[in-house]
């Protein structure tokens, strides 16, 4: 069986491994689409500093069953079409005991603590799999990314109330973008180029800015009545969009981080107090994040196909993430098929 594995840092190639065979509760899937991550792209340029090499890459993966293992229920048929959540719980650490698995103090990320769906099959538990013959099957590797940002919209309790600027028109703010305008907020969504804020109107962006014609502060207090925002969702990840945050949101706002950066962030923290700041960290997501983007997909009467930047076959997955990080700027979303 064959494999698309991450050597070194911009190295990948087609590697034979073992093929899978499924235990009991397990479920042998053929691996249709694997969307890439951001993660699997800083795998790639050597900046994830949770990946040892080499690591098979890829965490949004939607797939047919073609194989189960003894007492999986009979829902799990061959044939049938599935989603995977690609995260581990351990069930004891604080996050798990609290109920927040997506934050499980031991979890490992498929593609990234460990080996991840970039392959022609895969075992996973039943558990890990949620099915779906609604969908078109390259629209289920969007469920996961998306689930993401939907799920920083929960962690950052919007509602129809609130003014939300998001930091970051790539997949997972773009997930956020749809969570909250789902929600009936008023999104203000940033970003360079238009590439990225055209598509954001799309998703439910009542404003966008770009950031490299326009004075954000100046255009987000504009659109705030001077007072910022309720609630600012960072889904970029650089230092200077960590503290831009800050600077952008109102007295008793919410801050919520989905990126997370390379280099140490400096902040002027008197602002958390001056402000009285709910700062938030958003990690993953939950079985309910999934639901609530499967519903908004299935409900949504343009195709998220436009989400889809490019689609490479699964024999020429290789060209992928050189791709990506060649062509950064106008993409979103490169999608493999198999």
């Amino acid at each position: 069986m064959k494999a698309l594995m991450i050597e070194g840092i911009e190295a990948c190639a087609f590697h034979s491994v073992e093929e899978p065979h499924p235990g009991p509760g397990e479920v042998l899937l053929a691996v249709r689409h694997v969307a890439l991550c951001g993660s699997d792209l800083a795998t790639f340029k050597g900046l994830n500093p949770l990946v040892a090499l080499p690591r098979i890459p890829g965490h949004e993966i939607g797939g047919e069953i073609e194989a189960v293992g003894d007492g999986v229920p009979a829902d799990f048929a061959p044939g049938k079409h599935a989603i995977v959540i690609p995260y581990t719980s351990c069930g004891t650490c604080p996050s798990c005991r609290k109920g927040r698995v997506n934050a499980c103090r031991s979890n490992r990320t498929l593609g990234v603590q460990q080996n991840g769906g970039l392959t022609e099959r895969i075992v996973l538990p039943y558990s890990k799999l949620i099915l779906n013959e609604t969908l078109l099957p390259r629209h289920l590797a969007l469920v996961e990314p998306l689930s993401v940002g939907f799920h920083a919209v929960a962690r950052g309790r919007i509602s129809a109330a609130d003014k939300v600027v998001v930091l970051g028109c790539g997949m997972i703010g773009m997930g956020a973008i749809a969570g909250a305008a789902h929600r009936g907020a008023e999104v203000i969504a940033v970003d360079i180029g238009a590439a990225k804020t055209d598509l954001a109107k799309r998703y439910g962006a009542r404003h966008t800015i770009d950031a490299r014609d326009e004075n954000v502060d100046e255009r987000v207090l504009a659109l705030t009545s001077g007072d910022g925002a309720d609630v600012v969702i960072e889904a970029v990840g650089l230092p200077a969009t960590f503290t831009q945050a800050i600077d952008l949101v109102s007295f008793c706002g919410r801050v919520v981080y989905i990126g997370y950066a390379k280099e140490p962030v400096s902040y002027k923290t008197q602002f958390f107090n001056l402000k009285e700041l709910d700062i938030l960290g958003s990690r993953n997501a939950l079985v309910t994040d999934f639901e609530e983007v499967i519903t908004f997909l299935e409900k949504r009467k343009d195709s998220p196909d436009d989400l889809i930047s490019k689609v490479f076959p699964f024999a020429e997955a290789a060209k992928a993430l050189p791709y990506w990080a060649a062509e950064r700027d106008k993409t979103v979303k490169v999608m493999i098929e198999r």
